[in-house]
């Protein structure tokens, strides 16, 4: 028996957990099982196919305005939906809630600082919240973000500041490409925004990774590395988004050649060297239901944030966290970087892609790390894209299977012309965000099994209209009608 320190609790063990993941890997299965076991259980309600269609129809056709119990498997998204271990339970108890200077703060404050390497951390309740304290001070009429494809909270707080958001997708990204990092940012096309806009009038470029709107794809090294050095040649802010931070650094460490030497946790802690600010949402690789936060190196920057926090968060040692947030943060940080769990992370995604992919469905290929991304358009042919076949789908994985899952498409970012024509997105994807550490291979195989039907029986969906829609973030709150 060798005794051994576990990243959550020491305890006797005869393999440590690095020469398990080892030995498993050594052994050739094709399983990729839970590297967890299930403690704590919650009950899933079954419904009817009839059930769901009254659901759907109370909800006008928006799933994100379904019950919770109203959903049987719910991909709609990862974020905050994370499964938290034993480790960050027993943390909570820890939990300090002093109004100032908790412990709690102080150490998910380290956890932070060795990550990030900046010296200034400001937390947060979630990510869109250090993205509007951001954004908010950094825009303003007049500026422009550039980014390998902003998310949907981070364009609508660029766009709430009255700034314009450009996206620079390396062509590689779009439809049609089967390369390793689908995700990375076109650098001629940020050499020729900031040409036109001028370097004073870009406040920062964004790399979000993985690239959550481009299909979950990851940015390679070099590419992080590149953008940061054109950013700080035009003395232009590279802000890292990193909320999947953790599932990147897999990718990268696997498929970018020079990286194989390096852990996944010292290939994060490498790209956030290369950014000035990190903001992430935590709720995605920080394994945690709620918590987020906002790094950064420049004095003056983080002075200016600094109050607005106070303002709209909380004071600086909490924001918009309490203690025992802090103290689950502060471990799913470090949890997140298992090699284990990561394999079984990426690998269970692909499995679910690979099974769509071999019955002759079109996903974004190769299948990122929490998403499997459908091209909609494809699946519904006959559907128009002005009849968003998206949400058709979204709509009619509900009814056939009681599966949630989102449109990341026309309805999420498509705009409007002068005279009220939709302007499509390029894509129309149906997202599956698999929540972390909740579901089990069963689960997924009933998601495969449902798709068969809805291949079936796809001749004759039909589209639909939106009724009801907000200025920014419509997908939200949206009502549809069929069309």
């Amino acid at each position: 028996m060798v005794i051994f320190s576990c990243p959550q609790t020491p305890h006797i063990c005869p393999v440590p957990a690095r020469c398990l993941h080892k030995r498993l890997k050594e052994m050739h299965y094709k399983t990729i099982f839970e590297p967890f076991r299930i403690k704590t259980v919650e009950p899933i309600r079954l419904s009817t196919e009839a059930e769901r269609a009254a659901y759907l129809e109370a909800a006008h056709y928006n799933t994100f305005l379904l019950h919770s119990d109203q959903v049987m498997i719910d991909l709609l998204t990862d974020s905050g939906t994370s499964a938290m271990s034993a480790a960050q339970w027993a943390g909570m108890m820890q939990g300090d809630e002093s109004y100032a200077g908790a412990s709690s703060w102080f150490r998910l404050k380290t956890v932070i600082q060795d990550l990030t390497g900046m010296e200034h951390i400001l937390p947060t309740h979630q990510g869109r919240a250090a993205e509007r304290i951001l954004y908010s001070h950094l825009g303003g009429k007049g500026k422009t973000f550039v980014s390998n494809t902003h998310f949907d909270t981070t364009r609508a707080n660029i766009e709430f500041s009255g700034a314009e958001a450009i996206d620079c997708l390396a062509e590689e990204g779009n439809a049609g490409y089967e390369v390793d990092f689908r995700g990375n940012l076109d650098l001629d096309a940020l050499r020729e925004v900031i040409r036109q806009r001028g370097a004073a009038n870009i406040p920062a470029v964004i790399l979000t990774v993985t690239n959550n709107s481009s299909g979950g794809q990851p940015v390679s090294m070099g590419n992080a590395r590149a953008v940061s050095q054109i950013c700080h040649q035009a003395g232009i802010r590279m802000v890292l988004d990193a909320c999947r931070i953790a599932e990147n650094a897999w990718f990268i460490h696997h498929k970018e050649e020079g990286q194989q030497r390096k852990n996944y946790e010292q290939i994060a802690t490498e790209m956030c060297a290369l950014a000035d600010c990190v903001v992430m949402s935590a709720k995605k690789d920080g394994l945690v239901n709620m918590g987020g936060f906002l790094s950064m190196r420049d004095d003056t920057l983080a002075a200016a944030c600094g109050s607005l926090l106070i303002i709209t968060e909380g004071f600086s040692t909490y924001g918009g966290l309490s203690g025992r947030d802090m103290e689950a943060l502060a471990i799913g940080l470090k949890e997140v970087f298992d090699p284990g769990y990561l394999d079984y992370r990426i690998k269970s995604t692909g499995y679910l892609g690979a099974h769509l992919l071999a019955m002759g469905i079109a996903v974004v290929s190769p299948v990122g790390g929490h998403a499997v991304y459908i091209d909609a358009r494809k699946f519904y042919p006959g559907i128009p894209i002005t009849e968003y076949p998206g949400q058709a789908l979204v709509c009619e994985m509900y009814k056939a299977g009681g599966i949630r899952s989102v449109e990341v498409g026309s309805v999420m970012f498509g705009k409007y012309d002068a005279e009220g024509n939709l302007i499509p997105a390029k894509q129309d994807l149906v997202r599956l965000a698999i929540p972390r550490r909740v579901y089990t291979q069963s689960h997924i195989d009933y998601v495969i099994e449902v798709f068969g039907y809805l291949l079936a029986h796809r001749e004759a969906v039909r589209g639909y209209h939106i009724t009801h829609e907000t200025q920014y973030l419509r997908h939200f709150t949206a009502r549809f009608a069929p069309a």
